[in-house]
């Protein structure tokens, strides 16, 4: 059953870029077990990367699902392929501690003769050492290739459609935020909060319904903000206290993030220091992000506007977002920073970062944005100012 996301068409010139990329590295066959890559090659969507599955793309033919039994009939619902390159592993083998799924499909590499230059994910969420291991053991070291990466740099220039289904998630982000500027009030907890943002982002608008996002919400308050990775309590908000939320409206698996700063009472000095470098941050990247310019000159925006104000930033101020699976958003290619040399090109989408933490407090302003040949273009449409409410 074709994917209802994507034409057979724009299927066949991902297998085409991909295999592309393999004969470059010397790969005659790829096991895939990141989701956001089997979906991208497939269209394969289900909760499922819990236990092994993964897409194998051998360099003639088309590719093959492998995974669980009971997950067998979400393949033939979601993906493009046809029933003959649907595989399944035995059910008893769920968490066994005797048997791995990944011996049914060392066995099925043997069985096509899929056994040489075999490439695997191995710095992925979703590949084990077991699986590794099984895989080493059965076919031989030398049979393995590293490729990490090599799916997720096929996706780093996105299709119209694709982009359209990123602003799409825009609109729910800014309809999400919406949300947020309205609930926020000293006394509410926490928890409510982000209740009421998460619905209004799974509910979605009249004509687009919402996703569950592959990040849940990052929002402390007060010092809570000076890490960056809190996501929330049962705290009643404060006076005195900045929160930032980073959310992202999700549509069809496409994702959107934008983090917004909100503020009781009467933001000090210092934190409006940090939104006016974060600002103008945000548009000195937005003119400069063009096609041919380097991932650390997009980042140089960043630095030298925070060093103006007086801060120094230690981390990354960006990455490439699109389609994902729980736990990250980020496609794990690219990054915005010094060192890193990689030229954007046209229709890129990046979620650009500048966050900015001290021992005190922290906030976060952030924009997803693609790459044109005029600069950056926000793809939703959020009010950037910390947002001030006295009660």
């Amino acid at each position: 059953m074709p994917a209802n996301d994507f034409t057979t068409a724009e299927y066949a010139r991902r297998l085409q870029k991909t295999r592309a990329a393999m004969a470059a590295r010397g790969l005659k066959t790829l096991v895939i077990c990141d989701p956001s890559n089997m979906a991208w090659l497939t269209g394969y969507d289900g909760w499922s990367f819990y236990v092994p599955q993964a897409v194998i793309l051998h360099e003639e033919g088309m590719p093959l699902w492998w995974g669980r039994t009971q997950d067998k009939p979400g393949a033939a619902l979601t993906t493009w392929l046809e029933a003959d390159c649907l595989f399944d592993w035995p059910e008893e083998h769920v968490q066994h501690p005797d048997h791995h799924p990944f011996d049914s499909l060392l066995t099925l590499l043997r069985d096509r003769g899929w056994t040489e230059a075999v490439g695997v994910e191995m710095d992925n969420y979703y590949y084990s050492a077991r699986s590794h291991q099984i895989l080493e053991v059965g076919l031989g070291r030398e049979a393995l290739g590293d490729a990490t990466g090599l799916v997720n740099w096929q996706r780093a220039v996105k299709s119209e459609q694709e982009l359209q289904l990123m602003r799409s998630a825009g609109r729910l982000s800014a309809h999400m935020h919406a949300v947020l500027r309205a609930e926020f009030h000293e006394g509410i907890a926490k928890n409510a909060l982000v209740a009421r943002v998460q619905a209004a982002g799974i509910e979605g608008l009249p004509d687009l319904p919402g996703d569950y996002a592959a990040i849940a919400p990052i929002a402390p308050s007060g010092i809570e903000a000076s890490a960056s990775h809190i996501t929330w309590n049962d705290r009643p908000l404060a006076q005195g206290e900045a929160t930032y939320f980073e959310i992202s409206g999700c549509v069809r698996r496409y994702h959107c993030p934008i983090s917004r700063t909100l503020f009781l009472g009467s933001p000090p000095e210092d934190i409006r220091r940090g939104e006016a470098a974060i600002l103008q941050a945000i548009e000195d990247t937005f003119a400069v992000a063009k096609p041919g310019v380097t991932c650390e000159e997009v980042a140089a925006c960043v630095y030298d506007s925070f060093g103006r104000a007086g801060y120094i930033k230690g981390n990354r101020t960006g990455y490439p977002v699109g389609l994902s699976y729980p736990p990250d958003w980020g496609e794990r290619t690219m990054s915005l920073r010094p060192g890193d040399t990689t030229k954007l090109e046209e229709n890129m989408t990046f979620h650009l970062m500048p966050g900015l933490w001290t021992p005190d407090w922290g906030m976060a302003i952030t924009e997803t944005f693609v790459v044109t040949p005029q600069g950056g273009v926000a793809l939703a449409d959020v009010p950037r100012e910390i947002v001030v409410k006295s009660r």
